[in-house]
């Protein structure tokens, strides 16, 4: 589930950084842990242990991460919390990685807003625990509000403005720094509009996040316990840390796909050809499908 969208090639760097990893631990076997650990190498870069942090860097990282966890706990569309940690790779300081449950095709309002909510996890818990903001948040607030522009804009979630799109996208030959941008087609009492759309989806989830941490307060200072004692909370720990709390308003997903009424007539006209001649008949429907365009070697 942590890898989704990896190629053949990515997955056999894979399997080696889990190799390397395995023989300088001395043993003969790659587990799970090496390969978690490879994962994380690949796509957020190595651990920087040997960064020195202040105490008061370490509490602020572990406030703002065990703020986007345990703010994530507590909404009904978030995805389970995988990993929690304080050391930092690639220009994080620290991270909180969430996995989904199942494959989505759809998002729905209400998980967009929990997502916004559980991105500002993270600044709302500075803001309680120090009565005062940093710069961590950075790409947080960054991906927070391109998603609520992408609601209002894109996808009509806009009470105000309704279930209208704004802005045609505008692809043209990238190069010399160039990107893809999306042309204006809207007036600038509209453009205010969407800033103000924007703005409200953002500063409601901000203070959604907030009143979440001030009920379950205690609950984010056992996190952060954890946090500065073993650096790294795996989902085994936080769920034990969480205990009866452990995720208790979560909308478990029991949709299942209904079978087809009928087989498709194709099949259907196979299935009910003369006995005699039903294993021939199979044989020269299963020779007119279409072979896959994957080459497995």
């Amino acid at each position: 589930r942590r890898i989704p969208g990896f190629s053949g090639a990515d997955l056999e760097n894979l399997m080696n950084e889990a190799a390397i990893l395995t023989a300088r631990g001395n043993r003969r076997k790659i587990v799970m842990t090496d390969c978690e650990e490879a994962i994380d190498r690949i796509i957020m870069g190595p651990e920087r242990r040997r960064r020195v942090l202040t105490e008061r860097d370490k509490k602020v990282f572990a406030y703002h991460e065990a703020g986007h966890a345990v703010v994530a706990n507590y909404l009904p569309h978030s995805d389970p919390v995988h990993k929690v940690s304080i050391i930092g790779r690639g220009m994080a300081g620290g991270y909180t990685m969430t996995l989904p449950t199942e494959d989505r095709y759809v998002v729905t309002k209400s998980e967009l807003v929990d997502e916004l909510t559980h991105l500002l996890g993270g600044r709302a818990a500075e803001e309680l625990a120090f009565d005062e903001i940093s710069t961590g948040a950075q790409n947080d607030l960054e991906r927070a509000t391109k998603r609520a522009r992408q609601m209002v804009t894109e996808w009509g979630m806009s009470e105000e403005l309704g279930p209208l799109t704004f802005g045609r996208q505008h692809e043209e030959t990238i190069f010399l720094g160039r990107d893809i941008s999306r042309e204006r087609n809207y007036s600038e009492e509209v453009a205010a509009a969407i800033d103000r759309e924007v703005r409200r989806f953002v500063e409601d989830a901000f203070e959604r996040a907030k009143a979440i941490l001030r009920e379950h307060n205690n609950k984010l200072d056992d996190v952060v316990a954890g946090l500065l004692e073993h650096e790294t909370l795996d989902r085994e720990h936080f769920r034990d840390i969480m205990g009866d709390e452990y995720r208790p308003y979560a909308v478990d997903d029991d949709r299942v796909v209904a079978a087809p009424a009928k087989e498709p007539d194709s099949v259907a006209a196979v299935r009910t050809s003369e006995k005699g001649s039903n294993k021939r008949s199979e044989g020269a429907f299963e020779r007119k499908q279409p072979k896959p365009a994957v080459n497995i070697e």
